[in-house]
């Protein structure tokens, strides 16, 4: 019998899962962003010192869990687990950076939506007494990511309004049985959605339907609304698929009116920086979490937020395929865990 499931797609944990600690690490472009202040480290290379964009990644995410560690005054050795992946090939930059450190892993793929998918699952473990210490964190980096799925950057080929700017980041949470910190309340495990959208430069459209259909399961299963919360923050729409995701709301009788926001509009300024249609990968969501809305939750600035992470689950083979993009959303209710 699964006593800790709420409707469909959702679940409580039995004990509520505490996020002791988070670290978060960008690049350049975003330690120019209005979230600058809130990353643990900033870089100015982009290649983190290593002789490749995908070393560069696999570093971001080592540089992640050794700031992580630190922060929460613990040895790595001493996390139990850790849930990661990224979008590179065969989550490339996931299993390097944890290679020979004796940590155990489990790799996980779900495009932009990995922070979210990540912590889901980080809760049901911690929450189920099945680890004391475990760890959600991804990364995503620009120029790796334009290699894999567009075109590599020196053919110099244009971006389309609709296109989102991939950041270089990575972010990492300790999920604990114990501690202080905000906590994981709940969770709705997102389903696959595609209604045709075929555009590589278009993620945020493709995205925004599952967006829309978890967030409606999350209030149909645990009976709750969008006034029950600070934010409804998504990871990572870009303003097109924000808007879309709006309508779809409005369309279907559901006011999200001054609770919607999008990590792909809040790491990036786009009046200063050209990101088009703003930020995206899994970076867009992990460091925007792992600094600014975590920090805002601890301190009591915000209590509730719905995190969605939003992911394009394509790639390159289904792309010159020519098949649609299908999306997953996540969500992970967080309060602030102060009175």
């Amino acid at each position: 019998m699964a006593k800790f499931k709420r409707g469909k797609q959702s679940f409580i944990p039995p004990i509520q899962p505490v996020i002791t600690t988070w670290a978060s690490v960008a690049g350049k472009k975003e330690g120019e962003g209005p979230l600058a202040k809130s990353f643990d480290i900033v870089s100015q290379d982009t290649y983190f010192g290593q002789s490749t964009w995908e070393q560069g990644e696999k570093k971001l995410q080592q540089l992640a869990l050794e700031t992580l560690a630190k922060k929460a005054g613990l040895e790595q050795s001493q996390f139990d687990l850790v849930y990661s992946g990224d979008l590179l090939n065969q989550c490339i930059g996931s299993s390097f950076s944890l290679r020979n450190m004796g940590i155990p892993h489990l790799g996980l793929y779900g495009a932009c939506s990995t922070m979210a998918e990540s912590l889901l699952l980080a809760a049901m473990t911690v929450g189920g007494g099945y680890a004391d210490h475990v760890v959600a964190m991804t990364s995503s980096h620009f120029a790796s990511s334009e290699r894999q799925y567009r075109f590599p950057l020196g053919y110099g080929g244009q971006r389309t309004p609709t296109a989102q700017w991939t950041v270089t980041g990575s972010g990492a949470a300790l999920v604990c049985a114990e501690g202080s910190g905000p906590q994981i309340e709940n969770c709705t495990i997102g389903t696959v959605r595609d209604l045709g959208i075929k555009d590589a430069n278009n993620m945020g459209a493709a995205m925004a339907p599952a967006a829309f259909e978890t967030v409606r399961a999350h209030f149909d299963d645990l009976g709750c609304a969008p006034e029950d919360f600070d934010l409804i923050v998504t990871g990572d729409l870009g303003q097109l698929g924000k808007e879309m995701l709006l309508e779809l709301a409005r369309r279907n009788g559901m006011s999200l009116g001054g609770k919607l926001t999008d990590c792909g509009t809040l790491v990036f300024d786009n009046t200063m920086q050209d990101v088009h249609a703003g930020g995206s990968g899994c970076g867009c969501s992990a460091i925007t979490l792992c600094g600014d809305l975590l920090n805002k939750l601890n301190s009591g600035k915000l209590k509730r937020i719905l995190f969605c992470g939003t992911g394009a689950l394509l790639s390159p083979t289904s792309t010159q395929q020519g098949l649609p993009i299908p999306g997953v959303c996540h969500a992970v209710s967080i309060i602030s865990g102060r009175n």
